[in-house]
């Protein structure tokens, strides 16, 4: 594990659920943890939120993953402060109907998730990668999911009965992003992998699904976000183990 004492660790979408804990986690362990939001207003009450954990601040922008200016400004505004950037957490993420089938999916909406999900962490890679590579232990963690992949047997892209369509087809792309940007920065010292929090109780009646407490599913990131050098990167992961997808 990376001592992250005097990193800096940004998290998209970390308002709430398990974006917010990962950042508490990832503070209490010593980082500075940047807490992004669409609002910026929410980033700085989510980091209020989280004062007794460490060294929390809202960043001073809104960061929306979808949009190539905000990402931009968000990038202008971490090189400004702290101008480092040792930790990125792809956490941002859209969510569609469960029902929705690919034969009748609303494809303006399922563009939109897809530029959330696959883009959105594109993007954001993209305009902060200057400054990781500047880093001595730099990771990013993309946020996926199971349903992405075929090696997840309750939600796996196969084992939905092909419901919820445009979220299981972003994710899956998410984790082709992933593998193909690690072999890209294979002669760098840039780890990268994605990682499946598992089902978390993020919303109201998940754990009558069977659903594990959130700050369970956060250290499946967490784990990922403080690899060593040697560790792996470019693949899928749940709690520390490969997940085929």
């Amino acid at each position: 594990m990376v001592q992250l004492d005097g990193k800096v660790a940004l998290m998209t979408g970390a308002s709430r659920g398990i974006g917010h804990d990962v950042a508490r986690q990832l503070a209490e362990q010593g980082a500075t943890v940047l807490i992004s939001a669409r609002d910026p207003q929410r980033a700085m009450a989510a980091a209020k939120e989280l004062t007794d954990a460490g060294d929390v601040r809202a960043l001073s922008v809104g960061l929306d993953v979808g949009d190539d200016a905000s990402v931009a400004s968000a990038a202008e505004a971490i090189n400004g402060d702290p101008g480092r950037l040792d930790i990125m957490v792809n956490n941002a993420a859209a969510y569609v109907d469960w029902t929705e089938m690919a034969s009748a999916a609303d494809l303006a909406a399922a563009r939109a998730v897809v530029d959330t999900n696959l883009f959105g962490p594109w993007r954001v890679s993209q305009a902060l990668l200057p400054l990781l590579r500047e880093s001595r232990h730099p990771r990013i963690v993309n946020v996926s999911s199971g349903a992405g992949s075929h090696g997840d047997q309750q939600f796996g892209l196969t084992r939905r009965g092909g419901a919820a369509a445009s979220y299981g087809i972003s994710k899956a792309a998410q984790n082709g992003l992933t593998s193909t940007l690690a072999a890209e920065l294979s002669d760098t010292r840039i780890l990268i992998n994605a990682v499946c929090p598992g089902l978390t109780a993020t919303w109201p009646g998940a754990e009558d699904m069977g659903a594990r407490p959130i700050a369970d599913g956060a250290a499946s990131v967490v784990w990922a976000a403080t690899l060593p050098d040697d560790g792996p990167s470019g693949g899928l992961f749940r709690d520390g183990e490969p997940l085929p997808w």
